[in-house]
């Protein structure tokens, strides 16, 4: 152990949106590097607004592990999204290295949120474009619509 090593704590005053992002979500760094802190992971907070999904996307060589705080969520993953499984808050959920995936909030009415923990200091994001899966746009229609692979 350094004889300089010491406990860090990041009051959501400091949580910075600066951060790699997807479209349709809010990541918040609290645990990085940046805020003068020496370790190999990443975490913060992840949070969808109610109807909406975020887009395609993966974070290369991480691995994530996520705690649902609050919400319903449905996580979709495969070649072409063809695969779901939903959380709920209390559930842990973890998204292997390279898995393209995408996640959608299942209420109308609140956000889901997540406490993220990545496997490398800083977060990896690699956005696709909606036309990755084609049926993208469907899943889309499906998330406006109230209808998700539950409800199909």
């Amino acid at each position: 152990m350094n004889k300089h090593s010491s406990v860090h704590v990041v009051g959501p005053e400091k949580f910075d949106l600066g951060t790699a992002q997807t479209a349709g979500s809010e990541r918040l760094a609290a645990i990085a590097p940046r805020f003068g802190i020496e370790t190999a992971m990443w975490g913060g907070l992840f949070e969808v607004a109610p109807g909406a999904h975020t887009g395609i996307h993966h974070h290369g060589e991480q691995q994530t592990i996520a705690y649902v705080l609050s919400g319903l969520c449905e996580v979709r993953w495969g070649e072409k999204g063809e695969y779901a499984a939903t959380a709920k808050a209390g559930d842990f959920i973890h998204v292997p290295a390279f898995l393209v995936h995408m996640e959608i909030n299942l209420s109308k009415s609140k956000p889901f949120r997540w406490v993220v923990v990545r496997s490398t200091s800083t977060p990896i994001v690699i956005n696709l474009p909606d036309d990755a899966w084609p049926a993208a746009a469907l899943v889309a229609r499906r998330v406006k619509a109230g209808r998700t692979a539950k409800s199909r």
